[in-house]
């Protein structure tokens, strides 16, 4: 079987490895990416994505494209005559890309669909405070992460997990996923499912303005929105007219000081550092400055003196 395989980041290189990995009966026949970029700052170097890393350690071709529209683009892949396409975490392809593929082309998405359509669909999965996520595979189709079903696997999500932990796990589980949808198309055994749309939510892309931290808000549903955007791109909030990321929290149930807070006070007790939502607290631990490097509460709440001058997040 031939098969084209697509993705960028980190996610999709333990699917790309298991594909390369099952046997003579896989074959890449290509690995499409993104091009090279600066990727830890605007002035670094250009550096390749994850996915052509692995795929030059593997000895696979790569192509890479930098508008999937572009006519060229879908004759490309025409020519290179696969019976699947395999999408992880790529972009959104045009019907002249993913109709090219003789046996269909199928994506792997990191959400139990039709649950958390969309870009960020572990991020949102934890903001919400789910218990349980999973991947699913589909047929694509014109409207995104709308296509019939092929399979699903699903995971229980721990209680502190955050989004890094959390995508780690279901790149690993979604790996299997993959090689099995491979199976079933090539068995002949595909046994669809539709989506039902009465049940799809959206995971829309992650901003500056919808991954600030509301302090209005109870402090459970604080704790799942820090832990679901943690450690990229972070959760943030301002002290003292500076910006402030918070990678890590807890839980603080015991925390009740005499005085009335308001919500995004901050309390220090024995060194350790809380933040007020509506209706308790929530631990800080790993928080980094604006223009800093990122510091423990304990480090964090001695090196800056206007925590003890404001006490309040905005």
């Amino acid at each position: 079987m031939r098969i084209l395989f697509m993705g960028t980041p980190e996610f999709a290189v333990p699917s790309l490895r298991a594909v390369a990995g099952a046997g003579p009966q896989l074959e890449i026949v290509m690995v499409v990416t993104g091009p090279d970029r600066p990727r830890r700052s605007r002035n670094s170097a250009p550096e390749p994505t994850p996915v052509k890393q692995a795929a030059l350690e593997l000895g696979l071709p790569v192509l890479e494209v930098e508008d999937v529209k572009d006519p060229a683009f879908a004759e490309r892949v025409r020519d290179l005559r696969p019976d699947v396409i395999v999408v992880a975490a790529f972009r959104i392809l045009p019907p002249a890309v993913y109709e090219a593929a003789r046996l269909g082309s199928f994506n792997l998405h990191a959400s139990l669909l039709p649950a958390y359509r969309g870009a960020a669909p572990i991020n949102h999965a934890l903001m919400h405070g789910d218990r349980e996520s999973g991947v699913t595979t589909f047929f694509l189709q014109q409207q995104v992460d709308t296509g019939s079903i092929i399979l699903k696997r699903r995971t229980p999500v721990g209680s502190d997990e955050n989004a890094t932990e959390l995508a780690l796990r279901l790149s690993l589980i979604g790996a299997e996923a993959v090689l099995e949808t491979l199976r079933l198309i090539a068995e002949a055994r595909v046994e669809l499912t539709l989506q039902d749309e009465s049940m799809a939510s959206k995971a829309p892309k992650l901003t500056r303005e919808n991954t600030r931290i509301d302090w209005n808000r109870r402090a459970a549903d604080l704790h799942n929105f820090i832990r679901g955007l943690s450690m990229r791109p972070a959760a943030w909030t301002t002290l003292g007219g500076r910006s402030v990321k918070i990678f890590r929290s807890a839980p603080a149930p015991g925390i009740s000081p005499s005085s009335p807070f308001s919500p995004g006070s901050l309390h220090i007790e024995d060194g350790r550092l809380y933040a007020r939502g509506i209706d308790g607290w929530i631990e800080l631990l790993l928080l980094q400055l604006e223009g800093k490097r990122p510091m423990e509460a304990c480090e964090f709440v001695r090196g800056f003196r206007s925590v003890e001058a404001e006490r309040q997040l905005v």
